[in-house]
C-alpha cells in the first residue's frame, strides 16, 4: 500500500516551516516530510555485517552533502545499522530535498560502496527505513545523545569519541 497526502491551510500551516506542503507516504512504516524539518533517521542491513572500512566509508558517504542537499547534525554508522540527525536544505528553486531523495540517494551510493569493498553482490540496505520529525529542543537533545551513545549501548566502546564511525556537527543547532 502506497498513498500519498498533502495538506494546506490555516491550521497546518503553523506546523509547516517555510509555508511548505505537509507530505506523508507510507509503505509498512509511515513517512511524514516537512519542509524546514530536521529528522531522526535509522536503516537497518539487510544480512550484511559492516567491517571498521566499510563504516568509514558510509559515514563519509553521508558527510558528502552536508552543507549543500541537507545539513547533517549527527551521524553513526553501526555493524549492522546507521543513524542520521539531519535537515534537508532548499534547491536553487526553494524547495526543500525530500528525505526520500536524500535517502535513495546514500542509500544506494552507499550499497555500492558496500558492496565494493566486501567483495559481494545484492542488497545491502533493508528498503524501508525509520523516521521521524524532530519536534522540539529537547528531542533534538535526545535523538543527538542517543546517536552520541549507541556504540556504548552495544558495547563496543567505553566512549562515544572511541567509536571509528561516528559524526557530531560542531554546531548545536537551536
Amino acid at each position: 500500500m502506497h498513498y500519498i497526502m498533502r495538506r494546506t491551510g490555516t491550521p497546518a500551516s503553523r506546523l509547516r516551516p517555510h509555508g511548505d506542503d505537509f507530505t506523508a507516504t507510507r509503505r509498512n512504516l509511515p513517512h511524514w516530510e516537512m519542509g524546514g524539518a530536521t529528522y531522526f533517521v535509522t536503516f537497518r542491513t539487510l544480512g550484511v555485517a559492516l567491517p571498521r572500512a566499510v563504516r568509514s566509508e558510509v559515514l563519509a558517504a553521508f558527510r558528502y552533502f552536508d552543507g549543500e542537499r541537507y545539513t547533517l547534525w549527527a551521524a553513526v554508522v553501526m555493524p549492522d545499522h546507521a543513524h542520521l540527525l539531519l535537515m534537508p536544505r532548499r534547491t536553487a528553486s526553494g524547495e526543500c530535498w525530500s528525505l526520500a531523495q536524500i535517502l535513495h540517494s546514500l542509500k544506494s551510493y552507499t550499497a555500492n560502496e558496500i558492496n565494493r569493498v566486501l567483495g559481494r553482490r545484492g542488497t545491502a540496505w533493508l528498503d524501508e527505513r525509520f523516521d521521524r520529525i524532530v519536534r522540539d529542543r529537547a528531542e533534538l537533545s535526545e535523538k543527538w545523545q542517543y546517536i552520541r551513545n549507541n556504540p556504548v549501548k552495544a558495547g563496543l566502546c567505553t566512549r562515544p569519541e572511541e567509536w571509528d564511525a561516528l559524526y557530531e556537527s560542531a554546531v548545536f543547532p537551536w
